[in-house]
């Protein structure tokens, strides 16, 4: 799912209350105007209600199931709307200096990236086979795994005591990936199980994905204090457009949904919950700290379901396979929310100081010294 609950954006809350008690302490001790308390007193409602998003999900899903007429009015236009809007609150909240950061010590995201759409789609493949789904469910099911991270992730990795930066930019890297890796996959993995228009799933992503973060990263560098000023109600758009997507896209299959039963809710709940727990153990068995672990599980865990309803809903011939991607948008939120409760309350041992063997284990990126090893392992191997 996507809740552009970014690290600026879902501190901004605390930061604006922060920055307004010390305002009212350096101004001695005047009393504060009504417009600081209402302000105040929104952010505190603001914290809350963000922080219960999964139960804001489930509510809506429930209404979804009952009454699927209730979502009518919200249309593909308004879905696709939606999902421009949460993609364009990611972008404003990024800068060019983030993805030099990444590329300086790009290791942990892109171990991040090989699990989202290397790892993840294969397993969507072999749950979905394994519980006997009819091709049009496995099409789906293999969409909800080659998609990219979903912007709750952030969220959750606030929650969990993770890295949020390292978190937006990981969503940033799967998300501008799926340009490109979404429809290789689907064309790959299900070139022969069901009509894919690769070609539409590409169009369909540049102009949902990559233009609102490219807009909305423009916003930031030449309209700071505009993006300063928009940051602290992000998080309440978010999570109120999230519970929209969710529950349109659960009360368009609502009928199929509960005639799938469990032999379709299982391998979905399988697909969040193991991605998760692989996403947890993968890194930290190969070196990462905690707190990197904890951020790459749950960026695992968590796809943007809701645009994998969208792409297909618009590019996949059969009806059914849009089914999965609104299963997914529960589980998902559920599984995530779920991984961020239990590692809020297991705190992370830190020594601070800085774990110098990292640098040995994973040191800076050098393009010059990476070319130099590409070019001598390919002579080697012409040579052999």
């Amino acid at each position: 799912m996507s809740t552009p609950l970014l690290k600026k954006s879902t501190t901004s809350l605390q930061m604006a209350s922060s920055s307004s008690l010390a305002a009212a302490a350096a101004g001695g001790e005047e009393e504060k105007g009504l417009g600081s308390k209402i302000f105040d007193a929104y952010v505190k409602t603001a914290n809350v209600a963000t922080t219960l998003f999964p139960l804001w999900t489930v509510l809506f899903t429930a209404i979804a199931l009952k009454s699927p007429s209730s979502f009518d009015w919200f249309t593909t236009d308004y879905f696709t709307g939606a999902l421009a809007a949460l993609m364009l609150s990611m972008g404003i909240t990024l800068t060019p200096n983030d993805f030099v950061k990444v590329a300086s010590r790009p290791n942990s995201v892109l171990m991040q990236f090989s699990l989202c759409y290397g790892m993840m789609p294969v397993l969507a493949l072999v749950l979905g086979r394994a519980c006997g789904l009819d091709p049009s469910l496995l099409a789906g099911m293999v969409l909800v795994g080659s998609i990219n991270g979903g912007q709750a992730s952030n969220l959750c990795t606030y929650i969990a005591r993770g890295n949020v930066a390292l978190s937006v930019l990981m969503t940033t890297a799967t998300t501008l990936g799926a340009i490109f890796m979404t429809p290789i996959l689907c064309k790959g993995l299900l070139g022969a199980v069901v009509p894919v228009d690769a070609k539409g799933i590409a169009m369909s992503t540049i102009q949902v994905v990559l233009a609102p973060i490219a807009i909305g990263m423009t916003t930031n560098k030449f309209f700071p204090k505009l993006v300063e000023k928009i940051l602290p109600i992000t998080p309440v758009i978010g999570v109120i457009s999230t519970c929209l997507l969710v529950a349109s896209a659960v009360a368009q299959v609502a009928e199929p949904i509960l005639n799938a039963g469990w032999s379709l809710q299982i391998p979905v709940i399988l697909l969040h919950l193991v991605g998760g727990l692989v996403g947890y153990t993968l890194p930290r068995l190969t070196g990462f700290g905690e707190v990197a672990s904890r951020t790459m599980a749950i960026e695992t865990s968590m796809k943007s379901s809701a645009f994998g309803f969208l792409l297909a809903k618009l590019h996949f011939g059969d009806y059914a396979a849009r089914v999965p991607s609104a299963v997914s948008v529960v589980w998902m939120a559920l599984t995530g929310s779920l991984l961020a409760v239990v590692w809020r309350y297991i705190p992370v041992n830190t020594t601070g100081k800085f774990d110098r063997s990292l640098v040995e284990k994973y040191p800076p990126f050098n393009a010059k010294n990476a070319t130099r090893k590409l070019l001598k392992f390919l002579r080697l191997a012409k040579d052999d």
